[in-house]
């Protein structure tokens, strides 16, 4: 016989907790991962336009890898496989502190990192030649005409596609459970093993991933029509 719908379970008491303690640990992995992501992102992009043979294979092969290797499996590699080659008292600390948690922002920053990197690439092939001959002229240097003029107009140019990998990080987010990562998606089965209600525990999440999802893009979509606005005074 099948049971009535009831979310009262999940809503409330000790399993409301578990979701929101999984809802918290997925964002806090996005926003670190998304950090490091960032930061790689644009040392690769700075790397790749000194126009330097060497370094431009270098990174090639680094977006190539990180875009043609599936997520999990690079989830995988971190976590059961880069252990192994560490000094046994750097193992032993990793085990003590959230090593699951460390090698999941690790894995996932440095995948996004390859996408981003892509996405400031094209947003920066957008610019006109004009831009950096005019940056030289006045007297600055590459890594500061990178900064002040080519990087901004750059990541205005590339925002719609690094609000869309944004989101994609945000989900990706659920791959960590495969590791241990006790975020949303390793909650909802708990609860879900532990209520039997399984559509209502599976809604919850549902529901906690579409909300998030749809405000990022809604604050990217926001930060996009700030940009327009600046640009048009």
């Amino acid at each position: 016989m099948m049971k009535d719908f009831d979310l009262g379970p999940i809503l409330t008491g000790e399993y409301a907790r578990l979701m929101l303690q999984g809802a918290g640990l997925t964002l806090q992995l996005m926003l670190y991962a998304w950090l490091l992501a960032m930061a790689l992102a644009f040392l690769l992009v700075v790397v790749r336009l000194t126009h330097k043979p060497l370094a431009e294979r270098l990174v090639a092969g680094y977006v190539s890898y990180h875009r043609n290797v599936p997520t999990l499996v690079q989830l995988m590699l971190w976590y059961f496989g880069v252990p192994t080659l560490l000094p046994e008292h750097v193992q032993l600390w990793l085990a003590n502190y959230s090593s699951e948690f460390i090698f999941a922002v690790i894995a996932l920053g440095l995948c996004q990192a390859a996408y981003f990197s892509e996405d400031l690439r094209a947003g920066l092939r957008a610019i006109p030649n004009g831009q950096t001959e005019a940056a030289r002229a006045l007297g600055l240097g590459y890594m500061r005409s990178m900064r002040y003029v080519i990087l901004p107009q750059g990541v205005r140019n590339a925002l719609p596609s690094l609000i869309n990998h944004t989101v994609l990080l945000f989900k990706n987010t659920s791959l960590a459970m495969a590791i241990g990562v006790f975020e949303l998606t390793y909650a909802t089965r708990e609860v879900e093993n532990y209520t039997f209600r399984t559509f209502e525990s599976y809604l919850v999440a549902t529901v906690g991933y579409l909300a998030v999802s749809l405000l990022l893009m809604g604050l990217g979509a926001l930060i996009a029509r700030r940009f327009d606005l600046a640009k048009a005074r």
